[in-house]
């Protein structure tokens, strides 16, 4: 396309239905977790006819039970995809390339989910990043005009962002993974306070409360995005829908800007009235996510064995925690939004997260909103769930790590302890811990 005619005109801030009213409810009574490894667990007592079953992993694109398979996936075309009708459908959703005419833009970084959670199979992890910017005055953080999101891609070349000058907070957060999300989107918040509050002060993370934009009006504790910026996988999904990709939906109505100024419909940048999605295909990611396996383990050798009880010892289990147990099925979430289905319920997870906001030296400067409320989660970050980890090979929020041995002598502040700890081992004892990494 060419260049459009014409200066756009500059929008209208809308009120921020970002900033939570009240208080985040329990979401019913906290379920058993664990620090230690993954082995030991048990629900009650020691007894393994009280233990809640794992969760379902797998690299194999079947469905974890939330949603039927489905017809064969690679039957499934534009004319007879029905998107909320299986996990194949969802996939081929989550996979499809937006264009233009479907509402592709104006600014966006990418035609597809799938574009940036692919790597073994659709929904985990990849390398494509993503670039926020803004700058601090008097200790406060400003976003750059168009928000801290700046989008490296766009349908007309005179709108294409770029960083201003004045914005020298910047920096980049990879995509993560989200296969296994629909477990976690099913631990309750209740379940993350009591781990939060299982450590001493110096220790504890932040279980930063979120609206939930689809919900009844009252928050959740965050646990999407490496600032915990949402509690729902809808509320993600349709978050990373109009800002990854420029396509609006009901829960994220208005057109992103380029750098302020407005190009949404009504301009020649734009041709489709907002909603460009009618919440169907946000549905359709989110009953995809809700159904993807969680992120099987490597094989567990001797070595690997002994690496995890050294990763333990040294510490850092206290943010890597190994498992946690979803909540009941029948458990009201997301603001009574969605309830806990069968196949998510009470089953345990080994994210190696406490899915929680800590200081360890890397935080970006941005905080989840630039509002007083939220200040202190700029120098903060989401502990990675290390699920998965053995299929990355940029690490930490920013990608800018390339070994586990860069990635862990950047922690700082709150992981410094551990950090440290692991720099006294000998090397035997490192390279255990470094396999048992590579188990994940």
């Amino acid at each position: 396309m060419g260049e459009a005619q014409g200066p756009p005109a500059v929008k209208k801030s809308p009120p921020n239905r970002f900033i939570p009213r009240g208080r985040a409810a329990a979401e019913g009574p906290a379920q058993f977790f664990s620090f230690s490894t993954p082995d030991k667990i048990a629900a009650k007592g020691d007894n393994p006819s009280t233990r809640p079953p794992p969760a379902e992993t797998g690299f194999d694109d079947l469905t974890n039970g939330f949603f039927e398979q489905g017809p064969p996936f690679e039957e499934i075309n534009e004319d007879n995809v029905e998107p909320l009708r299986s996990y194949n459908d969802g996939r081929f959703i989550f996979e499809e390339a937006e264009t233009v005419e479907e509402g592709l833009g104006p600014t966006y970084n990418t035609q597809s989910c799938s574009a940036c959670h692919q790597n073994i199979v659709t929904g985990a992890a990849s390398q494509i990043a993503e670039h926020r910017t803004g700058h601090t005055f008097n200790g406060q953080f400003f976003e750059s005009p168009g928000g801290s999101l700046i989008h490296s891609r766009a349908t007309f070349p005179d709108i294409v962002e770029h960083v201003l000058p004045v914005d020298t907070v910047r920096t980049f957060r990879i995509s993560t993974n989200i296969m296994g999300d629909g477990y976690v989107e099913c631990v309750s918040d209740s379940t993350l306070t009591v781990i939060r509050d299982a450590l001493t002060p110096d220790q504890q993370g932040t279980a930063p409360e979120v609206a939930v934009l689809e919900g009844d009006g009252s928050p959740g504790v965050g646990r999407f995005g490496w600032k915990c910026q949402h509690r729902s996988l809808l509320s993600f999904a349709s978050d990373a829908y109009l800002n990854e990709m420029g396509i609006t939906n009901p829960l994220f109505p208005d057109e992103n800007t380029s750098q302020g100024l407005f190009v949404g419909y009504g301009t020649a940048y734009d041709p489709l009235p907002e909603p460009e999605d009618d919440g169907t295909d946000t549905q359709a990611f989110v009953n995809f996510m809700r159904s993807t396996k969680a992120p099987p383990r490597g094989p567990i050798t001797p070595d690997v064995h002994f690496g995890e009880k050294k990763f333990n010892i040294i510490g850092c289990n206290v943010c890597h925690v190994a498992s946690i147990t979803t909540a009941a099925a029948g458990t009201p979430i997301n603001g009574g939004a969605f309830t806990v289905p069968d196949a998510l319920g009470n089953r345990v997870i080994h994210p190696y997260s406490d899915f929680l906001l800590h200081d360890i030296g890397t935080g970006d400067g941005i905080p989840i909103q630039p509002t007083p409320q939220y200040a202190g989660t700029a120098t903060q970050i989401r502990t990675a769930p290390l699920w998965g980890l053995r299929t990355r090979n940029r690490l930490m929020h920013d990608g800018l790590s390339f070994t586990y041995d860069d990635a862990i002598q950047r922690h700082d502040g709150q992981a410094a302890a551990a950090r440290d700890a692991f720099n006294a081992l000998g090397d035997f004892q490192k390279a255990q811990v470094i396999d048992f990494l590579n188990s994940l």
